[in-house]
């Protein structure tokens, strides 16, 4: 048997700017050439990770669902596919 020792809760993190009225869950699941250009924008500024969705906020901009890795979970992305924050 092999001890496990649960570790210890952490501050959220947060860099950039987070959309206002963002919600976890929030939003409509994009694909296509839009979803593929906000996932390299996301991949290119936080590489390493895995992209497993692109949603689409009501503001008109994305969050990149990023997996894989501990920081970030969600990445998000301008109208123009520019990355602005991540949490």
């Amino acid at each position: 048997m092999i001890p496990f020792q649960c570790g210890a809760a952490t501050a959220s993190k947060q860099v950039g700017q987070v959309p206002a009225n963002y919600t976890e869950g929030s939003g409509t699941i994009v694909s296509g050439t839009t979803a593929n250009k906000a996932t390299e924008a996301a991949l290119a500024a936080y590489p390493g990770g895995v992209v497993d969705r692109v949603v689409k906020l009501s503001n008109g901009e994305y969050e990149v669902h990023y997996i894989g890795v501990s920081w970030p979970h969600h990445i998000f992305v301008t109208q123009d596919l520019e990355v602005i924050g991540a949490d």
